[in-house]
């Protein structure tokens, strides 16, 4: 993956809802491992397990990094919990 695709999902990790520090420290991990399709699935996950809020904007912005990273599972499920 290109440095690219890892400082896009550091950007979305920053603007994340997550606030588990265990969470974010395992997201970092994997993108310090060159793992950012993986990173970028579990911060989805988690999103969706503790039932965080997004907005639409965000959202989006998740979407275009799933088509990009060929994961579009990861964000299935996200519109259930968008705010606006």
């Amino acid at each position: 993956m290109s440095l690219s695709y890892r400082a896009r999902v550091v950007a979305l990790l920053g603007d994340s809802p997550l606030t588990s520090e265990a969470v974010i420290t395992d997201v970092r991990h994997l993108l310090s491992h060159g793992e950012e399709g993986l990173a970028f699935d579990t911060m989805c996950s988690w999103i969706y397990e503790d039932a965080l809020p997004i907005t639409r904007e965000y959202h989006s912005r998740l979407v275009v990094m799933a088509d990009e990273l060929g994961t579009p599972r990861s964000v299935r499920r996200l519109e259930e919990l968008l705010t606006d």
